[in-house]
Parts: C-alpha cells; sequence; structure tokens
C-alpha cells in the first residue's frame, strides 16, 4: 500500500513538473502574422532609415538625382505633419496616419530603386 502511495506522489510530482516546463515558449515565434513581421520601429528610427535609404540609392546611382529630390521632399512633408501632430499630442489616429505614410514612403523608394529609371541601359 505504501509502494503504491509513494509511486502515486512520485507520478503526480513528475505530471506537476513537466506540464509548466511544456508550456513554456523557446525560440521564435513559428506560423502566423506575427512570426513574419518585422520589429516595429519608432516614428524617429523610420525618419533616419528613410533617409538613409534615400542617401545610400543615389549615392549607388539607384536612383537619379530627381527622384532622389522627390522622395526627399516627400519625407520631409511627412516630418512637418508629424511636427504639426506633435504639437497637441499624438493620438493613435495621427500615428496610425504617419505610420501609413512613411509605409508609402518605403515603398516608394523600393519602386523607384527597382524601377532601373525606366531607361534600357538602367543608368541615368
Amino acid at each position: 500500500m505504501n509502494k503504491t502511495i509513494a509511486a502515486s506522489l512520485m507520478a503526480a510530482a513528475a505530471v506537476s513538473v513537466a506540464v509548466p516546463a511544456a508550456a513554456q515558449h523557446y525560440g521564435p515565434p513559428r506560423g502566423g502574422p506575427a512570426a513574419h513581421a518585422p520589429a516595429w520601429q519608432s516614428i524617429a528610427q523610420r525618419k533616419v532609415n528613410l533617409d538613409r535609404r534615400i542617401d545610400r540609392a543615389a549615392y549607388n546611382r539607384a536612383i537619379s538625382p530627381r527622384e532622389a529630390r522627390s522622395l526627399r521632399a516627400e519625407l520631409n512633408r511627412i516630418v512637418r505633419l508629424e511636427a504639426q501632430y506633435r504639437r497637441g499630442g499624438l493620438t493613435r489616429w495621427e500615428m496610425r496616419d504617419l505610420d501609413q505614410r512613411y509605409d508609402r514612403l518605403s515603398a516608394r523608394i523600393r519602386a523607384e530603386r527597382a524601377d532601373n529609371n525606366r531607361r534600357p541601359g538602367g543608368r541615368w
């Protein structure tokens, strides 16, 4: 009888230790949209990254000087809009609006780099 009780207690102890360990998450997320989403960047960091991408593309001649000016002008418009929004404190709508504008600018930079400057030779 004591052996049966001892065996039962040992089994219960083993299960109580194993269950929380099995619930632990190890490693990167698997599947789902969060697994493929890039890490969130602050608005300030996005400005710096977009400016750097424009500079690098212009330096590498992946975009023309005209395209670089246009992209920088768009970035400056977004920065001015952000300054207006910040005067009264950023609301969720304003943060989402800025985020979408930065996303569109990022996509535009990508498109300008990929369009081969719309010439057969690819350079301006």
